[in-house]
């Protein structure tokens, strides 16, 4: 019976076969000890999680699984995977940054599976809209970045109101866990797949001297001397993210800054324009190291030097998976030595005398202020923009359809000639904006 919903859950999201690690949170999930999964950003840890839960669920309506995240975006990207699943139960996603009365509304009818971030998950629970006595399940993902963002009173608040609690299961990108007594864990079973992070053979490393002590020109022609491929460039403070992406932006390179300050939906954009490529720059500061869903970068580029050598692990982590290669630039200014744990040698880049011109990305991305919510789906964008923007097959790029928001691809070329076409037009009977 669990193969068979199990391989059910697999058909509907499509995926044939599992990794080693997935095949080994399955077979320790058939005992009920408690369960640490370590494992690299990027290996499928979310879908090893959520697979051992749906044999578990009941048609009780009421919330039998409670799943925190440490980001937003976590939080939407484990909510996603659990609807692609197609098990049936109810999900529901909480998290800040945008109207809580939005949640209250669905909260009315209690889901199956809870996901959401420490602070509105605590929200909810002063205010009275969540009820989490039936909780049997809890997982922690990326429970040390939850402490690290100063999460803790908020993670004892939570887990006080877990009387029935029979398993918990915690997960981490780095094996430095420290588990305190409050998780009440006792005597876990601990995956650890986190070996083949710490060495990168597809990895190629690299240091860039800037003869300035601000890097910024540096950064410019490291940037224009890699030509075509994405790039991340990690920033240590939200200020000098903001400072970066507006210099690289007057020097036309296609960028988009990310940081804990953005609301939502700017975070929203912005990480949609770099998915889809319209932005093949992005700036972040180390949220975007792990817990993001954005694509495998070409080059990681440390603009910064990490404050420890797990950071500079993470960072690195973002490029040279699955066996593809991939590069990282460690830029350092006159004041500025290589990092002790830094082991490896890095090859000395030499930039080239004479600029290169930036490579512009060939999409630019149309916002729709409709989404989910207003019962749009990514099959009515695809609809409207060929029938009533005259874009071709080859003229569309990547559509993700948001709760409030739709994002498109377009081809930069036919852009402008789109938008007029759909200036005044409804799309689905709606009047909508076009940005």
């Amino acid at each position: 019976m669990q193969e068979e919903i199990i391989k059910k859950a697999l058909a509907n999201t499509g995926i044939e076969s599992l990794n080693e690690m997935q095949l080994a949170v399955l077979e320790a999930a058939k005992r009920s000890d408690d369960m640490v999964l370590l494992s690299p950003t990027g290996s499928g840890k979310t879908l090893a999680f959520l697979l051992p839960l749906l044999p578990t669920l009941t048609d009780e309506k009421k919330i039998q699984v409670l799943i925190i995240a440490p980001s937003r975006e976590l939080a939407l990207q484990i909510e996603q995977v659990f609807r692609s699943l197609g098990a049936g139960f109810k999900v529901n996603c909480c998290y800040g940054g945008h109207p809580i009365r939005t949640e209250k509304k669905s909260l009315e009818h209690a889901p199956t599976v809870l996901i959401g971030t420490p602070g509105r998950i605590v929200d909810h629970i002063e205010r009275e809209t969540i009820n989490l006595d039936s909780v049997n399940t809890l997982i922690l993902d990326e429970f040390d970045k939850s402490l690290e963002l100063g999460f803790t009173s908020e993670m004892k608040e939570i887990l006080a109101h877990l009387p029935s609690v029979k398993r918990r299961v915690l997960t981490s990108a780095t094996d430095s866990i420290d588990i305190p007594d409050f998780v009440g864990v006792r005597r876990p079973k601990e995956l650890n797949f986190l070996s083949e992070v710490k060495e990168l053979s597809a990895l190629t490393m690299h240091t860039v001297y800037s003869p300035e002590k601000d890097k910024l020109n540096t950064l410019y022609k490291l940037l224009c001397a890699l030509g075509e491929g994405s790039s991340l460039v990690f920033c240590n403070q939200r200020e000098s993210v903001e400072r970066v992406s507006d210099f690289l932006t007057s020097r036309n390179i296609d960028n988009e800054y990310f940081h804990g300050g953005m609301e939502q939906l700017d975070r929203e954009r912005t990480l949609s324009r770099f998915r889809n490529g319209s932005s093949t720059v992005f700036v972040s500061t180390d949220l975007a190291a792990r817990g993001l869903d954005i694509p495998e970068v070409k080059h990681v580029i440390h603009y910064h030097v990490p404050i420890n050598e797990e950071a500079y692990v993470h960072r690195n982590g973002r490029t040279a998976r699955m066996n593809a290669e991939g590069s990282a630039f460690l830029i350092l200014n006159e004041v500025e030595t290589l990092p002790e744990y830094v082991t490896c040698q890095p090859t000395v880049y030499g930039l080239p005398k004479v600029d290169a011109a930036p490579v512009r990305s060939i999409w630019a991305t149309l916002s729709i202020n409709k989404g989910k919510r207003d019962k749009l789906s990514k099959k009515d964008v695809v609809g409207f923009l060929f029938q009533k923007g005259l874009l071709e097959k080859d003229d569309l790029g990547i559509v993700e359809v948001k709760e409030s928001y739709s994002f498109a691809a377009v081809k930069r070329a036919k852009f402008e000639a789109m938008l007029a076409n759909i200036g005044e037009q409804k799309i689905k009977g709606m009047k909508a904006r076009f940005v």
